[in-house]
């Protein structure tokens, strides 16, 4: 098949995001090309080892002209962004991403904990305006990776940011691939640093630990009643209770580590999970550990 794999960071040149979204679509680009895939991605002037380079101008017009001519395309972007994104894919191929409304709901964090909560998932207690008063983690309503995220004791919150109980716990996450099944894939560890700013780190891959299978179950219904299909990452933090605290719907960062221990490609996958039938489970062999720092040599 031919397949457009978009990432915004490489497509639109955001030197800010670069290094994790090169080495995202240098993951998946290679992994569609040794599945036998006819690949190619926009760039702004970043180039793979791998699929065809197409030299985009607006990022969203290369997604127009570029998709119409596929078979099927997965786009990646800040989640605030990859709802409209997403709509351009599903209106001239197939999307092998969440589909966009999917996509607008997670991105809207309060909405999104409001509906998980309502079935029953575990989450922190959440506040989308006014005053806060306890120890609780401060992030945009809308956003992605760890950009803008504090901890606060006490405030008045700002439009466009929502207050989160601060759950102490192991820091992890859940990557799950959804078709007409579900298949989990791994529990990853999420290299958290904690001070007055909270950033993401990298992380390992896999992750064991006695409740995994509590977490995975979590991470599957939290992505069914969400509707995300494809690939999707659930953020945890275990304490008491999985508790999410975030949705991605789309390729994470894991999904570098992903694709190096599991014994099928990651890619096979994504594709089965729109155009056949979803294995029951996946091996993994190994584990690989990660930086953000160290991404440029992936």
């Amino acid at each position: 098949m031919k397949i457009l794999v978009a990432e915004y960071a490489v497509g639109a040149g955001v030197d800010e995001f670069m290094l994790e979204g090169k080495a995202m679509l240098g993951t998946l680009v290679r992994s569609f090309v040794s599945c036998g895939h006819e690949v190619s991605y926009p760039t702004a002037g970043a180039r793979l080892n791998a699929g065809e380079a197409v030299m985009a101008g607006r990022f969203e017009d290369a997604l127009e002209k570029l998709s119409i001519k596929c078979d099927a395309a997965l786009v990646i972007a800040p989640d605030e962004m990859l709802g409209d994104m997403t709509a351009i894919i599903e209106e001239n191929t197939v999307n092998l991403g969440c589909p966009s409304g999917s996509v607008h709901l997670c991105a809207d964090k309060l909405e999104c904990t409001r509906a998980l909560a309502k079935e029953k998932i575990p989450v922190p207690e959440t506040i989308g305006s006014g005053e806060y008063d306890g120890d609780f983690v401060i992030k945009p309503r809308s956003g992605c990776a760890s950009e803008g995220i504090y901890r606060s004791r006490s405030g008045r919150l700002s439009d466009g940011f929502i207050a989160t109980r601060f759950i102490n716990g192991e820091h992890l996450s859940a990557s799950v691939i959804t078709g007409k099944t579900q298949l989990p894939l791994t529990v990853n560890r999420q290299l958290i640093e904690i001070g007055g700013n909270i950033s993401y780190r990298g992380g390992t891959v896999p992750y064991y630990c006695g409740r995994n299978d509590e977490i995975i179950e979590v991470a599957k219904k939290t992505t069914k009643i969400l509707g995300c299909h494809g690939y999707a990452g659930v953020d945890i933090v275990l304490g008491d209770k999985p508790y999410v605290v975030d949705v991605n719907p789309r390729p994470t960062t894991s999904i570098i580590a992903i694709a190096r221990v599991l014994e099928i490609e990651i890619a096979d996958l994504i594709v089965k999970s729109s155009f056949g039938e979803l294995p029951g489970e996946v091996s993994v062999k190994g584990s690989f550990t990660f930086q953000k720092a160290s991404l440029a040599g992936l």
